[in-house]
């Protein structure tokens, strides 16, 4: 294995197997290793006519210590389950998703990047509609892989900030639809908007469909926002608490990342709320991000909002809340910090 780590970006990289099983007559099959990297679908398989497809992310570490740790691999497939159901798929069984898991990673060892590079073995768990249709309905087959790929970290070098630019003429999902799942179709949707902002070196944030008035999502990621203390007379030490801002919407993915990094806000004495955010309040805020698996934490210097002709200024480097609070949970997926909250799960190979 000849692989230079440090010169490794969020980019594919072959592996030596691939697994697989399918489900058929109503059960699922036996995961499988294989080294056969493409898909023998029927052209009207129900993934490609009428979008039945779900997936997910996750990572495998090195951890300090020399053990290989997976983080929330549960949730995953938790959340895929999810997606399965809302688009009439065959859920994956927990077990059975933790068990190809650990099957690509055993298969695939000389791809697991040692610690202190900053790279890990990423999987892409996918689960796709094969039965053969052409009448609009759901399929009844159905195939789950698991891809693992060893990815670099999605900032080579300094951790640094993103401008992202509000697009009000595309919407990535609406309320009750399929934003809560993560399938493909919304990431697709949202091209027309991110590539364009891509090419101005910046990313974008969306709004809410309904109104375009309240923060939805930052492309591909979860929002986050940090308010500083305010004063208050009535608290002990005359100042409110740091407070950690993220929307509450029917539009938007359920983040594991955020989630952890909700939870570990709370450790760290930060008061924690979910709900509407208007566009404006990003004026009141210290720093902002978009959280998700790759990035874990991406910082904001600053919003624009061409429709407004305004640009919301935050902090031209990490600030040093979401800066403490992505070094947390690092610490606990690299076994440097100690596990409290039981997240990674130990893999003995």
């Amino acid at each position: 294995m000849n692989i230079d780590w440090s010169k490794l970006g969020f980019h594919y990289t072959e592996p030596d197997y691939i697994v697989r099983a399918g489900y058929h007559d109503g059960k699922w099959e036996e995961p499988y290793a294989t080294k056969d990297k493409f898909l023998h679908l029927h052209v009207s398989a129900t993934c490609l006519q009428y979008g039945q497809e779900a997936f997910e992310g996750l990572k495998a570490f090195r951890g300090v210590d020399g053990k290989i740790r997976i983080f929330r691999w549960r949730e995953n497939a938790k959340r895929m389950a999810k997606s399965a159901e809302g688009l009439y798929m065959a859920p994956v069984p927990e077990e059975l998703f933790g068990k190809a898991i650990r099957l690509a990673l055993e298969k695939n060892m000389d791809f697991l990047p040692p610690y202190g590079t900053g790279a890990t073995l990423y999987f892409r768990p996918l689960l796709i509609g094969t039965t053969p249709r052409l009448g609009v309905g759901p399929g009844r087959d159905f195939e789950f892989i698991v891809i693992p790929s060893p990815i670099g970290p999605y900032y080579p070098g300094k951790f640094h900030c993103t401008t992202f630019v509000v697009n009000r003429h595309v919407d990535r999902a609406a309320p009750y639809g399929t934003g809560t799942f993560k399938v493909g179709g919304n990431y697709a949707s949202s091209f027309r908007a991110t590539e364009p902002a891509h090419a101005e070196g910046m990313d974008c944030l969306f709004l809410d469909a309904k109104y375009h008035r309240y923060i939805d999502e930052c492309a591909a990621a979860n929002f986050i926002g940090i308010k500083k203390p305010t004063p208050n007379p009535s608290l002990k030490g005359g100042e409110s608490r740091i407070e950690y801002l993220t929307p509450r919407s029917s539009a938007i993915l359920p983040s594991i990342t955020n989630d952890s990094l909700m939870t570990l806000a709370k450790d760290l004495g930060m008061k924690v709320t979910r709900r509407h955010i208007r566009l404006e309040e990003l004026s009141e805020m210290s720093e902002a991000a978009a959280c998700g698996t790759a990035a874990v934490i991406s910082p904001i210097d600053k919003v624009i909002d061409p429709e407004n002709n305004r640009i919301y200024r935050l902090s031209d480097e990490p600030g040093p809340v979401l800066t403490k609070l992505y070094h947390a949970l690092k610490d606990i997926q690299y076994g440097q910090a100690e596990d409290r909250h039981h997240w990674c799960e130990v893999i003995e190979i």
